[in-house]
């Protein structure tokens, strides 16, 4: 048998009986994707580690507790022997042979009739490696092999084209804060496969220069009909690609629904007809004063954030923030898009009694190579981004939770 290499087969384990032997660490490593498969799962061990009892306790799987006695394989389909007991994991390994029940074990894999590969997941797609060469056999390779794989399919930097007619249709997708590394890994799958990506200003623009050269990219800063008309033109396009069968990407900065007119595209695309998928992203405003050494919250410090726009001042008619609510909190406040109105904010909150000396953090082009922060405090905040010439995009922090950490900045 070591001569030759194993056969992979995918084993279809839906309502069939599998019965597992040991309730220890393999066990647990083992059984959720047996559960996952659908298996009839028999767990013989006369004791379990607490996850595996949980599986028990909801049900998952049946547990007797128990050693392996003889007959135990009866009208089993695929049995895992895992036990501390080398006498127990031949005996149930002699009785698989007998009843010819596919077998892995844990103590000793040449002795096994089949073995579990080092397997993956990735969007309706399982990656199973396995080592061909008996007598070499190197379960980290192995592993390594696998987590390379799945990493490529899911980030997008293994690309495997569909060959089959694709559903035409648009993601809505989140990039994160602006570092490329913080695009969720859907984000990014979505991406590398996209025929058309229109893309804004904020989103993770190092990005776009992986696509294939096949992909058009459009800057929707510069998509025309003037700024009024923007947004409509950005939905259209929307539309018109997907209607031409292509695969679109609507690469937002942060997440498409913080701030980022996401259900605006989502609505127009739905009134069209097309179908549309929405891929959170990490928003500005906790992953950029985290970038900056700036926690949010702090226990005993802040027990609430909230976040808000300061595209429009305080006492601008079209302003839908309380400012005088949100003065009388005691947690932190973050702003967005609040740059050029920072004076009238700052002048506002102290009218309605915040102290002038709360701590503000203003964090510029935050998690990428031209981060800088920026420290002042309500009272001092317009002046020092004059003098300091803090330009968008910044976020902006306000509260107590600004002297927390270590003071970083980059």
């Amino acid at each position: 048998m070591a001569e030759h290499p194993a056969y992979p087969v995918g084993l279809r384990l839906t309502g069939r009986r599998v019965v597992v032997i040991g309730g220890g660490q393999v066990a647990q490593r083992r059984l959720p994707a047996l559960i996952a498969a659908g298996a009839d799962v028999l767990l013989v061990s006369p004791e379990a580690t607490p996850s595996v009892e949980a599986m028990a306790d909801a049900g998952e799987i049946t547990w007797e507790r128990r050693v392996y006695t003889l007959g135990d394989l009866a009208d089993a389909w695929y049995a895992l022997i895992a036990t501390g007991d080398p006498d127990a994991n031949a005996a149930a390994s002699a009785e698989a042979e007998r009843r010819r029940v596919w077998c892995v074990r844990s103590d000793n894999a040449d002795a096994a009739t089949a073995w579990t590969p080092a397997t993956g997941h990735s969007e309706g797609v399982t990656v199973a490696v396995l080592t061909t060469d008996a007598k070499g056999r190197d379960p980290r390779h192995t592993a390594a092999i696998r987590d390379a794989v799945v990493e490529g399919l899911r980030d997008g930097t293994l690309v495997a084209p569909h060959h089959r007619t694709r559903t035409a249709g648009v993601a809505l997708v989140g990039g994160g804060p602006g570092d490329p590394d913080l695009i969720t890994v859907r984000g990014r799958r979505l991406l590398a496969e996209a025929d058309v990506v229109i893309a804004d200003r904020l989103g993770p623009r190092d990005l776009l220069a992986e696509l294939p050269p096949h992909v058009e990219v459009i800057d929707a800063a510069k998509i025309p009909y003037g700024r009024y008309m923007a947004q409509e033109a950005i939905n259209n396009a929307l539309i018109e690609h997907a209607r031409q069968g292509k695969s679109v990407v609507r690469l937002k900065g942060g997440d498409p629904y913080v701030f980022g007119r996401g259900m605006e595209e989502l609505q127009a695309l739905a009134e069209a007809g097309i179908a549309c998928t929405v891929v959170p992203g990490i928003s500005s405003s906790i992953s950029v004063p985290g970038a900056a050494g700036i926690p949010v919250t702090h226990r005993g410090v802040a027990h609430e954030f909230t976040v808000v726009s300061g595209h429009v001042a305080p006492d601008d008619e079209r302003s839908l923030v309380d400012w005088p609510s949100l003065a009388k909190l005691t947690g932190t406040l973050v702003v967005l898009m609040g740059v050029d109105k920072i004076g009238k904010i700052a002048e506002t909150l102290i009218a309605h009694g915040k102290p002038a000396g709360t701590p503000v953090a203003l964090v510029q082009e935050g998690t990428t190579a031209s981060q800088r922060r920026v420290d002042a405090t309500l009272e001092t905040v317009a002046e020092t981004v004059r003098t300091q010439e803090v330009r968008p995009p910044a976020v902006i922090v306000i509260g107590e939770v600004v002297t927390v950490g270590p003071r970083t900045s980059a």
